[in-house]
């Protein structure tokens, strides 16, 4: 999706897929003195997504009527719509998702606690149990959404998500994989944190990967999640070392600290709106120079700067 100002108003429509659902929707903005900036659609699964970008400052109804409007065409024509005005965005809600790991929910929790969120984390939403006590000793709604295998019930999710209005979902280590109807219904507002530096080694057990090729440098990626596992838009990347004798508990060791903070970085740039997604590629804006998106700077000057083709074939030449 194009970069676009803060102040659009933001269109979602899921359901099943069928002819003519992009022709309903837009003749019924049109008709309201509504303009799309951009528009987007997919379809996954048999599950159809369309987003939309409108300028709503000129439309010829209240908020209230525009979202009774499109509630009741979604209901004419099997679809969820759901609309955000840029009221609505003000105060955001996160939802973390999580298994067993703690380390990115703790930091999470740690930036909340100290104001370094700019958002609310308004509920933890596990497949296990393991890190409810975590929850609780911030005072935050915790809910078990897995059977005894750690089976993820979607539906439940889905309605956690909508009861706490939330904006922003975060997967700190959470080991499932979501469907097109969660993903589509929160396209550009899902963050993953995943262990080695994507493109490489995507899916289960990636720091186990890492050790059988035997790479020299590993890493960790903070990414927005689409409905391709572990090739979403790239946010935050950290790499570390791998020594010659690393096992898995080693490359955690090293990883795990790496993963709370890329993920913690790329929810903040997310949250101040600092980050804009493009053909599938991040983008940071003005602020750029305040994140660490990927090595620190000062490994600058240990990094050659030359030779570099062409330079060589120059001096030549001189001589």
């Amino acid at each position: 999706m194009a970069a676009l100002t803060t102040d659009v108003t933001e269109i979602t429509v899921i359901g099943d897929d069928d002819t003519g659902l992009i022709a309903r929707v837009t003749s019924l903005l049109f008709e309201r003195g509504i303009n799309i900036e951009d528009l987007d659609q997919a379809v996954r699964d048999g599950v159809f997504r369309m987003y939309l970008a409108v300028d709503t400052s000129e439309m010829v109804c209240t908020e209230d009527t525009l979202r009774a409007d499109l509630h009741d065409l979604g209901d004419d024509l099997g679809l969820d719509v759901q609309v955000r005005f840029p009221a609505d965005r003000e105060h955001q809600q996160i939802a973390v998702l999580v298994t067993k790991e703690s380390h990115g929910l703790e930091a999470l929790f740690e930036a909340w606690a100290n104001d370094e969120l700019g958002a609310d984390i308004g509920v933890v939403i596990g497949n296990h149990d393991d890190l409810q006590p975590l929850a609780e000793h911030y005072d935050v709604p915790f809910h078990d959404i897995g059977d005894e295998g750690g089976q993820q019930n979607e539906d439940e999710l889905l309605a956690l998500l909508e009861e706490y209005n939330v904006d922003l979902i975060v997967l700190a280590r959470y080991m499932r994989i979501l469907s097109p109807n969660v993903v589509f219904r929160y396209e550009d507002r899902i963050i993953n944190i995943h262990p080695s530096l994507l493109p490489a080694f995507p899916g289960a057990e990636a720091y186990r990967q890492a050790i059988e090729e035997g790479v020299r440098v590993a890493g960790v990626t903070a990414h927005y999640v689409t409905t391709d596992l572990d090739q979403g838009p790239i946010i935050t990347q950290r790499a570390f070392d791998v020594p010659d004798d690393a096992d898995l508990d080693e490359m955690k060791r090293r990883g795990q600290p790496l993963e709370a903070d890329a993920l913690l970085e790329a929810v903040q740039l997310h949250l101040n709106g600092d980050v804009s997604v493009h053909r599938g590629r991040t983008s940071v804006r003005e602020n750029g120079d305040e994140y660490q998106l990927g090595l620190p700077d000062e490994l600058e000057e240990f990094t050659p700067d030359r030779p570099i083709d062409g330079i060589g074939n120059a001096v030549a030449e001189d001589h």
